[in-house]
């Protein structure tokens, strides 16, 4: 899986004109991934493509773990603060702006290192996505009014006469991906299920490493709390404050993410900040595992055991990517004050 030999340089790497090499890293979130990126971007002239859905939002700086720009250390990061906090993006949106950062790296000859947490962005990128009907804000509308005007399986009962095989793959309250399900048969007039066996069109030109972080789960598990800790006592209330004072917060979507819904209870007087933090903690604990279980499905990933910002692992990827350090000594192995 090595993209560089030993000895090899960068040029000579890009000189490859056929396939360019991009590193992707995976793993659970404060696994260090950051860190790591940061790490190989300053050894091995790379570039950061973020691909976590709520760091693409301006004003989710805080609760989302972002990167300040001091803290990026000089390395050129993409996809961060793209949108206003009120737009909707979705996988297929994500996946054009991915590719036009792509190919601007690869022009400039500079390694493209994906980071972030959201893994249907990634696999949107590297896989690909069914060629599926624009998104119809008016008709999820409608189908989101319909599902709260009867109970909660009436969606399904519908896809299920309209397309059985999704219906079949989709829990009755699963309601974003029942109406995604029913967006796509009605406006395409063919069944979901039908679409996706057509198969779909992956990363193109690219030959690419994905890297998976696999810490110590309770040393991962106290790590998150110190990190949600962090959240609160570094200003989370009061960044959630002002997204919910902007003139369009009702179509926030990111308000609903971890620790932004958590402290908007407290704002709203629903729960005590000590209990948000509590259930913050425990929630993303949660999302943790579920972050590793979606990642150990690809069976291309290569993991490797121990945080991101631990040298030793870092060095220990190098050789195994077969990199040799380009000019940057120690200091690149140095962790950033934030963790991924």
């Amino acid at each position: 899986m090595a993209w560089q030999s030993k000895g090899e340089s960068a040029g000579q790497v890009f000189a490859h004109a056929d396939e360019t090499p991009l590193i992707a890293i995976t793993g659970p979130t404060a696994a260090g991934k950051s860190a790591l990126a940061l790490a190989l971007a300053k050894q091995l002239g790379g570039e950061v493509v973020n691909y976590d859905s709520v760091q693409l939002y301006r004003g989710f700086d805080v609760g989302s773990g972002k990167l300040s720009p001091s803290e990026r250390r000089g390395v050129p990061h993409h996809l961060l603060d793209l949108l206003e906090p009120e737009a909707i993006f979705t996988a297929g949106d994500y996946r054009r702006a991915a590719l036009e950062v792509l190919a601007d790296v690869r022009s400039r000859s500079r390694l493209p290192i994906f980071v972030g947490g959201t893994g249907l962005y990634l696999r949107a990128v590297l896989a690909g996505l069914f060629e599926g009907p624009v998104r119809s804000e008016a008709l999820r509308e409608r189908l989101r009014n319909m599902s709260e005007r009867r109970d909660r399986e009436f969606l399904h009962r519908l896809l299920a006469r309209l397309d059985p095989v999704a219906a079949a793959r989709i829990q009755p309250r699963d309601t974003q991906k029942l109406i995604r399900a029913l967006e796509v048969c009605i406006v395409a007039r063919q069944p979901l299920s039908t679409l996706q066996a057509r198969g779909r069109k992956g990363l193109e030109g690219f030959r690419a490493t994905q890297i998976g972080l696999n810490p110590p789960r309770e040393r991962l598990y106290e790590r998150i709390n110190r990190r949600v800790d962090q959240m609160f006592a570094g200003g989370l209330l009061e960044e959630t404050q002002a997204l919910l004072d902007h003139p369009h917060a009702a179509c926030i979507k990111p308000l609903g993410a971890l620790g932004y819904r958590q402290a908007r209870a407290v704002l709203e007087g629903k729960c005590s900040r000590e209990a948000a933090m509590l259930d913050t903690q425990t929630a993303t604990r949660h999302y943790a595992k579920r972050q590793l279980t979606w990642f150990r499905r690809d069976a291309g990933v290569v993991w490797f055991e121990g945080f991101g910002d631990d040298p030793h692992v870092q060095r220990h990827i190098l050789e195994t990517l077969g990199g040799s350090p380009m000019a940057t000594g120690e200091a690149a192995l140095a962790s950033p004050t934030a963790v991924s």
